[in-house]
């Protein structure tokens, strides 16, 4: 059996799994059925607890297609608050190894139990190359392009995973997103494929966001993503150093740290514990 954990932040739901046991699995194939949210447990991605040599511990994430992403906002928020409440962690800070490097948390708990997690999600990335998208020049950040019949301005930018944001001028629950986030994800402009968002602002402080994560699809929210947004948006002057981004799950603050990596605070939460079928 496989012992799990459903925890979600901001509604981006996650099945994690502590696999440090040394009994290895197709861990690409277990996210493919466990994530299935009709036959399965149901979640946006699998987390997976590692060992690392490098930093307090490694975190490694499937997408439901069985793809493994490099790095998840939300996810790693889980990923502490899961090991802080296990009584793993005396300090309330430590340090994660992802797949887009090493990331550091700050928890902030009550009664034993971590309320709130602080990540620092790096600095922002526009160097084409490394995000990557199939561009010219030193930034992408308003590349007009036609999809499916639908005029974007897309600006790509990296937080360890590719992104491609969208701003408009209405509403985000008016946007066909079902139909031109699978567009967006698989355009030949992203030799890795892409999350996209869309996002409107609405004021200095205040964002709204929806998100076709690559992999996954529609999800309530997304970390890298609200991340990918806020950066885009002070690049192009319509926020200053914090803003506070609503997703459909909830709401997720973002401040700019001393060297200019973005720091994002949000919730995490236990949903219930099970044992899967080996």
């Amino acid at each position: 059996m496989i012992r799990f954990t459903k925890m979600h932040g901001t509604g981006n739901d996650f099945v994690l799994v502590d696999a440090r046991d040394g009994n290895e699995r197709d861990w690409p194939a277990f996210a493919r059925r466990a994530c299935d949210r009709h036959f399965g447990i149901g979640a946006d991605g699998v987390l997976l607890i590692r060992p690392s040599a490098i930093a307090d511990y490694r975190m490694v994430m499937y997408n439901p297609d069985g793809s493994e992403a490099e790095m998840c906002g939300n996810g790693i928020r889980c990923f502490a608050k899961y090991l802080y409440d296990a009584g793993e962690l005396h300090p309330r800070s430590l340090t994660i190894e992802t797949g887009a490097g090493i990331k550091q948390i700050e928890i902030e708990a009550r009664d034993g139990r971590a309320q709130r997690v602080v990540v620092d999600m790096g600095i922002p990335t526009f160097v084409p190359e490394k995000i990557p998208v199939l561009a010219d020049g030193s930034d992408v950040v308003d590349l007009r392009k036609t999809i499916d019949g639908l005029e974007l301005t897309l600006a790509a930018v990296s937080m360890g995973n590719p992104h491609a944001v969208h701003f408009l001028d209405g509403d985000v629950e008016a946007f066909p997103l079902e139909r031109i986030g699978p567009l967006v994800e698989h355009d030949p402009l992203f030799p890795r494929r892409v999350n996209f968002e869309i996002a409107r602002v609405r004021s200095s402080e205040q964002i709204d966001v929806r998100v076709w994560e690559r992999g996954a699809g529609i999800t309530l929210a997304c970390g890298t993503g609200a991340c990918a947004v806020f950066a885009v948006a002070r690049r192009k002057g319509l926020i200053g150093d914090r803003a506070c981004l609503r997703l459909p799950g909830g709401e997720l603050e973002m401040r700019v740290g001393r060297s200019g990596e973005i720091l994002m605070a949000g919730p995490a939460t236990l949903v219930f514990t099970g044992e899967w079928p080996d």
